[in-house]
This record gives structure tokens, C-alpha cells and sequence, in this order.
């Protein structure tokens, strides 16, 4: 039989949904990343802004109070930048990820592996008794040194309310030792993608997560997928069941943060950065990249949160109706970032009491 071929749209809504980005859902936090494949964080608002857009009633506390209670974690992983992603699944990642970033990293620098292992060494005696700050550690914390050594940055570090990465510990003692293989940790990571971004190819799952296409391929052949076909005719694959929205299902204006999974080359079949929107959004000369909107499940501008306000900077003319929906949902952004979501989350409990006083009124 001749596989389904899915449309640019079609393939938009699939990775919407998949996002989250269709509708907000009420799950746990680490529930959540686990839909998402993670939220790449080197800034820390980012994970804060991306699980508003994607969960009802967030409160920034609550993301806070996870990493506290180390059902959270972020460390080195996809492509060896930072990753916010639930504790159950790091071992898994890292396992899968480990190898294939080591490799990458011999090629590019000098330093031997003996010499790495001789760092990595240290790094662990000086944190043996604990977490310790960055300054603490020195030379030891050179920017190769997680991938020999598997470090979590340990909050207060890395949350809304402390922002840099300064305080690290191993993630062995942080959330007890690694429980996999590398076979079952890259069977794990293109699970994880197809969950998180597919219907796509071997190619983008290895451009996510910074593992070669040969690596995956033995992996691969062990996953359950269905296949399907793009309008190029390039081969994609998918799990089992996995949401399939119609291309007409409507997406509602979201907020994006910077750096954000969607936009990067790895999910460019599904159109949600239109190409002539890149250079923009990762200009040479702006490495942090840019927040932005999407409407109708592209981009279609950026924003920045200024004076407790979000500012606009569209990409294109928009229809005054949709100018209102990107303001409206822009001033439930800034409510968030300014107080958390404590001001709706009371709101949310005043109105609970109305109703249960009326209800107690007509009992009388």
C-alpha cells in the first residue's frame, strides 16, 4: 500500500498539537515536558513562558516548586545545550545523547580523553559532598566538561526568580544514579521526538537531538512506527496512534519564548517559522534569538515584556480582529510574568466561593 501523504498543514497541526500549542491542557509539569520532548533553557523564563502557553493556570511557583522537589531537572542534553526536561526521563536522554556528543567533541577539541576523564575526575571529588556555585568550581567547569560528567544546575540557580546558571551538582546525587542503556536511551530519544514534533524523518530526529542518522538507524528498527510521505515524497515516520489533526483545526494565538523547539531547522517541514521570518528570528547578530507570536499556527511577529506591558513588533500586516486576539492574549502574558498568575489564580478561587455561596443562597 502507497503511504498517506500529509500536507505543510497538516503536518503544522500535527506538530501543534503535539506542542500543546492547539490547546492548553491541565497535566502535571513533568507530564507535560515528557509531551514536549523538553524545553531547551539556557534562559530560564523559557520553560516558565512555554508551559503557560501549553498548561491551564499555570503559576510560575509551580515550575519553581518542581525543581525544588527534583521531579524537574535541567542539564546538558539535545545538541549539548540546556534542556529542562522531567527527572524520570534525564537518565534516558543522557544515555542515548551521551556517546554521540563525546564523539563531536573529540573532533572539534584538542584536549584528549584521558585529559577530559582527569578534569571530569576532579569535578566529581569537588562535588562530592554537594552542590557548590560556580565560582567555587573554577577551571573545572570548562564547557565541555558535562559531557563526561553529568551535571544538573540545582535551583535557586535557573529559576524565574535566579536566573543564571550558578549552582551545579552531580545528577546522580541530585536524582540517584542512571538506570539505562545507550540502546534503550536512543530508542527513548526518537520515541520522544515523534511524540513531541512527528510525523517526521531519521534526518530531523537526528537533527534535534545532535545523534548521527547512522546511530539511529538499529534503534529505529526496533521502535513501532506507521509511515507516511510529505509532498516532496520524503519518507516520514510516526508512533502508533499519535494525534493527527485535521489541516482546517483551528490554532489560537500563542506566545513562544526565545530559542523555542519549533522553530528550529529540525521542525522546518511543518511551516511554522516561514522562511523568510529566519533570518530574523536567528540573526548572526542576535544570538539569543527573539521571543514571537504565532497566529494561525505561524509566526507572524515578535514581542518583548516592557514596563509590565508585552510590545508588539508584527512581521506583517495583521486584520484589526487579529491584532485584538494577540493583545488580549499578550496582556494575560504580562499579568504572568509580572505576578505569576498569583492575581488570576486569585480570581480563579474568588469566583469558586460566588458560586458556592449562591449555591448555599438557593439551599436556603
Amino acid at each position: 500500500m502507497s503511504e498517506r501523504v500529509l500536507s505543510r498543514r497538516e503536518l503544522n497541526r500535527a506538530l501543534l498539537a503535539r506542542q500543546l500549542l492547539l490547546e492548553r491542557v491541565s497535566l502535571s509539569i513533568p507530564r507535560a515536558l515528557e509531551r514536549l520532548g523538553g524545553i531547551q533553557n539556557q534562559y530560564a523564563p523559557n520553560a516558565y513562558i512555554r508551559l503557560w502557553s501549553c498548561l491551564e493556570g499555570l503559576r510560575r511557583e509551580q515550575l519553581t516548586r518542581a525543581l525544588e522537589r527534583r521531579t524537574v531537572v535541567q542539564g546538558t542534553l539535545m545538541r549539548t545545550t540546556i534542556h529542562t526536561v522531567s527527572a524520570g526521563e534525564y537518565w534516558r536522554y543522557l544515555a542515548g545523547l551521551r556517546q554521540a556528543a563525546r564523539d563531536w567533541q573529540l573532533r572539534v577539541d584538542r584536549e584528549t580523553p584521558p585529559a577530559m576523564r582527569r578534569r571530569a575526575k576532579a569535578l566529581r571529588k569537588a562535588l562530592a559532598d554537594g552542590a557548590k556555585p560556580a565560582r567555587e568550581l573554577g577551571g573545572l567547569l570548562s564547557p565541555h566538561v558535562p559531557l563526561w560528567v553529568e551535571l544538573v544546575r540545582v535551583p535557586p540557580s535557573g529559576t524565574w526568580d535566579k536566573r543564571r546558571a550558578d549552582l551545579y551538582a552531580l545528577a546522580e546525587q541530585w536524582i540517584g544514579p542512571c538506570d539505562a542503556g545507550e540502546d534503550e536511551g536512543l530508542e527513548h530519544v526518537i520515541r520522544s521526538y515523534l511524540r513531541g514534533f512527528g510525523p517526521a524523518s531519521l534526518e530531523d530526529v537526528s537533527s534535534w537531538a545532535g545523534v548521527p542518522v547512522k546511530r539511529l538507524e538499529a534503534p529505529a528498527s526496533r521502535v513501532r512506527l506507521r509511515r507516511f510521505r510529505d509532498e516532496q515524497g520524503r519518507d516520514l515516520f510516526d508512533l502508533p496512534r499519535a494525534p493527527l489533526p485535521p489541516a482546517d483545526a483551528l490554532a489560537p494565538v500563542r506566545f513562544l519564548p526565545w530559542w523555542d523547539a519549533v522553530l528550529l531547522v529540525h521542525a522546518r517541514r511543518a511551516g511554522v517559522l516561514p522562511e523568510e521570518y529566519r533570518p530574523i528570528v536567528f540573526a548572526t547578530k542576535n544570538p539569543p534569538s527573539v521571543p514571537t507570536f504565532l497566529v494561525d499556527g505561524r509566526v507572524a511577529g515578535a514581542w518583548r515584556y516592557e514596563n509590565g506591558r508585552i510590545e508588539l513588533e508584527p512581521y506583517e500586516r495583521l486584520s484589526r480582529t487579529v491584532v485584538q486576539d494577540v493583545r488580549a492574549v499578550g496582556r494575560r502574558l504580562a499579568a504572568f510574568m509580572s505576578d505569576g498568575g498569583s492575581a488570576s489564580r486569585r480570581r480563579e478561587r474568588a469566583a469558586v466561593r460566588h458560586r458556592r455561596a449562591r449555591r448555599r443562597g438557593r439551599a436556603r
